[in-house]
């Protein structure tokens, strides 16, 4: 079963992929650039509306259609969002219930801050492997295991 999954996927893209206005994007992170943001169910001001996404979510971009993305958010859902409402600024969303944030990325080094399940931090690098450096909106700033965010 997962092997139909998977060439029912491929199928799809291809299509995508052929019809003219749409391009494949390459899964890029951004965050969504107002308080308010309405997300839809096609890439159209007249679809059906299905939530309103908050400042700073991050999201990742998986079909980009003239002046709409397909955006995936951490658990997964999928909906339309105007292109004009992203931010490059990248941020990661907390997906465990309590998020440990170190000085360094060292699980033995000095804890500076836990973060507590959907709480979005700012992404700042992703330089060492398995570690995210991050920084709180009250201003600490830490490296977090990529294990326990999403969006990086």
């Amino acid at each position: 079963m997962p092997r139909l999954k998977c060439k029912i996927l491929i199928a799809v893209m291809s299509i995508l992929y052929l019809l003219p206005g749409y391009v494949m994007a390459e899964m890029e992170f951004f965050s969504i650039a107002e308080n308010a943001i309405v997300m839809y169910d096609a890439p159209s001001l007249q679809a059906d509306k299905l939530f309103v996404a908050g400042r700073h979510l991050p999201v990742e971009v998986v079909v980009d259609v003239d002046g709409w993305a397909k955006v995936r958010d951490s658990s997964g859902g999928l909906a339309w969002v105007q292109k004009k409402d992203l931010n490059q600024q990248r941020y990661v969303i907390v997906t465990v219930p309590l998020a440990d944030v170190h000085l360094s990325a060292d699980v033995n080094s000095e804890l500076v801050f836990q973060a507590e399940e959907n709480i979005v931090m700012e992404w700042l690098q992703s330089e060492i492997q398995g570690w995210v450096k991050v920084r709180h909106s009250d201003g600490p700033m830490g490296y977090v295991k990529v294990s326990q965010v999403w969006g990086s």
